[in-house]
């Protein structure tokens, strides 16, 4: 049986540094590891390059620029689509009878297009995306990307419809699972893809509490300051804020804070490091929305993990974090935690859970047996 698949992807997922990166790179890595041949659509923008680490893992890459438009709040179909609306893409598709797998709405402008009829189209679902871009909303301080936001939320509410063109949808939480499933036919969840291949927890105890996370992303930045502000200073303990693009508003705030030191200008592999490092790791979102990846690399490479609710509701990893509600819950918990070593029992209950629900082999191996069952390869 021939496993050739399309997949086309919002943006280039390598270097793998921030969350949809890491799900799409990871997919491919573990596609490719269970036996799938990948021809693999990129979409260029930033600044961002030809990868070679890419190329090396798929039969075919091909790169597209992203068109920025100078009116981003023109016509009805969301920004994020239109501008991945590139005819070459379709052309390309349109070469073979191979599976496509769609990533994010992001990437859909050709799904169900007549050149492509009767091919199997699956579309991964990174967030509902009209909820996830009202957060980023409610999360924004400047009028102009406030306004912005609002608008393509609205629009991407209507496109959404979009999905029912799909042959699958394959959803990344237990919470879209359930939302997409009231509204459309052939949704399965597939667990985020993510960097670890097994637990690289140390036992013992560490000496600082930290938070990480891309900080120059508004309901990032959000988090930051809200414990810099209001948890971090009343633990009395040495605490770190780790992540690069700190707004200048967190900068102040931390100069004002002697307990917390901030970490930027810092590569994957050093966040890592400190994830391991500390004796806690908090993790607190103002939208729950998708999975959020920082949260399973906290669980897999470190020690005890405080969270909110929004960070961990309905992810089944529930049980294996420590939940704290507000401030005071959440300092509560934090000084719990710096009191316990990480135990070996701690990490055998941590090994269960997410080897049970996070494993990457697993969910490769599902989205080949979705087409196989359907007799969708040519």
């Amino acid at each position: 049986m021939n496993k050739t698949l399309h997949i086309v992807a919002f943006d280039l997922p390598f270097p793998p540094d921030y969350g949809g990166a890491i799900d799409i790179y990871f997919k491919v890595k573990s596609l490719k590891e269970s036996g799938a041949s990948l021809i693999l659509h990129v979409f260029l923008y930033d600044g961002k390059k030809a990868s070679k680490e890419l190329e090396m893992l798929c039969e075919k890459v091909y790169y597209y620029p992203r068109k920025r438009f100078t009116n981003p709040f023109a016509g009805d179909v969301p920004y994020i689509v239109a501008t991945r609306s590139d005819e070459q893409l379709l052309a390309n598709l349109s070469k073979d009878k191979h599976p496509i797998l769609f990533e994010g709405l992001h990437t859909t402008a050709f799904l169900g297009h007549d050149s492509l009829k009767g091919r199997p189209m699956m579309v991964r679902t990174h967030n509902v995306e009209h909820d996830y871009y009202r957060a980023l909303e409610q999360a924004e301080s400047s009028f102009f990307k406030k306004y912005f936001f609002r608008i393509e939320a609205e629009r991407l509410e209507k496109y959404e419809s979009m999905l029912d063109k799909a042959t699958h949808i394959l959803s990344i939480s237990p919470a879209d699972t359930e939302y997409f499933s009231k509204k459309y036919k052939r949704v399965e969840y597939i667990p985020a893809f993510h960097s670890n291949s097994e637990l690289m927890c140390e036992t013992g105890k560490g000496d600082f509490v930290l938070y990480h996370g891309n900080l120059g992303i508004g309901e990032n930045n959000r988090a930051a300051l809200y414990l810099v502000h209001e948890v971090f200073p009343k633990l009395n303990l040495p605490c770190v804020v780790a992540g690069n693009n700190p707004s200048k508003q967190l900068m102040t705030a931390v100069k004002d804070c002697s307990s917390v030191k901030l970490i930027s200008g810092i590569s994957s592999d050093e966040i890592l490091n400190l994830v391991q490092q500390a004796q806690v790791n908090v993790l607190v979102t103002f939208q729950s929305t998708g999975i959020k990846l920082k949260l399973l690399n906290s669980l897999f490479r470190g020690r005890h993990c405080v969270v909110n609710r929004e960070m961990v509701e309905n992810t089944g990893l529930e049980g294996i974090c420590h939940l704290g509600e507000g401030a005071d819950g959440l300092i509560s918990e934090i000084k719990k935690c710096t009191e316990k070593p990480f135990s070996e029992q701690d990490l055998q209950a941590r090994r269960k859970v997410l080897n049970e629900l996070f494993n990457n082999k697993n969910g490769a191996e599902k989205i080949l047996s979705l087409l196989e069952e359907k007799s969708l390869y040519t």
